[in-house]
């Protein structure tokens, strides 16, 4: 199964997210679901990137997963919120945090 992980990152360093990242794929683990992370954190992006640029690269990646993580906090960022209306009305599986 292929694994999006929908998290908050607006004012986090890069490390902050990765170790988020690592987290939800312990959290997947615990649940005895095996996944192939889709990399979603964009750490190469344009430098004059806006924040639909990465949104649109996201929701790309969201139409390949199986099953969708939501980090602690989702609901409060605009780009997590329109992932999970995605992913809820293209019946991907989700799991949250």
């Amino acid at each position: 199964m292929k694994l999006f992980i929908s998290q908050p990152m607006k004012g986090k360093s890069n490390e902050e997210i990765e170790a988020e990242r690592a987290d939800a794929i312990r959290h997947i683990d615990s649940k005895g679901i095996r996944v192939e992370l889709i990399d979603s954190f964009f750490k190469d992006a344009p430098a004059q990137a806006a924040p639909l640029w990465f949104l649109g690269e996201s929701i790309k990646l969201l139409g390949k997963a199986d099953v969708v993580y939501f980090c602690k906090d989702w609901q409060h960022y605009n780009g997590c919120i329109i992932e999970h209306e995605c992913a809820v009305r293209y019946g991907k599986k989700i799991i949250y945090a």
